[in-house]
């Protein structure tokens, strides 16, 4: 029976927009890829959500990455505030889910620059009743013991949650250690899986 509903942050409560970001700088397209292959695209920028390195150590490492555009990146990562969008529907959903005595926590990759700069779009997390940001636990998924943390921590069980993430490496991670999960594409597509878990 479930009873618990964890989620992933980012594109399921929140968008996260990078392309949008990075092509609110008015860059070239030559700058923009090598941007993008310099820090979303490139292993390091698992770095920045395990939470290991300092804000300054991660610059560093990218523009390691690319040398030719470390202007830029400076630039970008001076403020990525932008770089996280509100999703208008996340606080209606957890509530109407809680309201129907579900318990809602969070597992998602993220960085401490990205929780500090963009608050503003993570306003559903006080409505949340827990979870674990990659960077606080020096974990990230699909670690299966990011999952165990959680239901540690909250005295959980794995059988009794479900989990919903944007990508089908960390549900898939997920199950292996008990949970239910579900590949979020759409909004409509993830409530009505859910909803049908949730009949049985």
């Amino acid at each position: 029976m479930v009873k618990n509903i964890v989620f992933d942050i980012g594109n399921v409560l929140a968008g996260f927009v990078w392309k949008e970001f990075f092509r609110s700088f008015g860059f070239s397209d030559e700058v923009f890829e090598k941007l993008a292959d310099a820090t979303v695209r490139s292993s390091f920028w698992n770095e920045m959500d395990r939470g290991k390195l300092s804000d300054e150590e991660l610059l560093s490492g990218f523009i390691q990455n690319d040398p030719s555009i470390e202007t830029e990146l400076r630039q970008v990562f001076e403020d990525i505030t932008g770089m996280i969008r509100r999703y208008d529907y996340a606080i209606p959903w957890l509530k109407e889910l809680k309201e129907r005595g579900y318990g809602v926590y969070y597992i998602s990759n993220f960085a401490h620059k990205a929780h500090v700069e963009c608050e503003k779009a993570l306003d559903f997390l006080p409505v949340m009743d827990g979870g674990i940001l990659s960077y606080q636990a020096k974990l990230i998924k699909p670690d299966p013991e990011i999952y165990r943390l959680l239901c540690d921590r909250y005295g959980l069980k794995a059988k009794e949650c479900v989990f919903i993430d944007d990508t089908e490496k960390n549900v898939l991670a997920a199950q292996k250690e008990g949970m239910e999960g579900i590949i979020f594409h759409t909004l409509e597509q993830a409530k009505e899986e859910l909803d049908e878990m949730l009949s049985v």
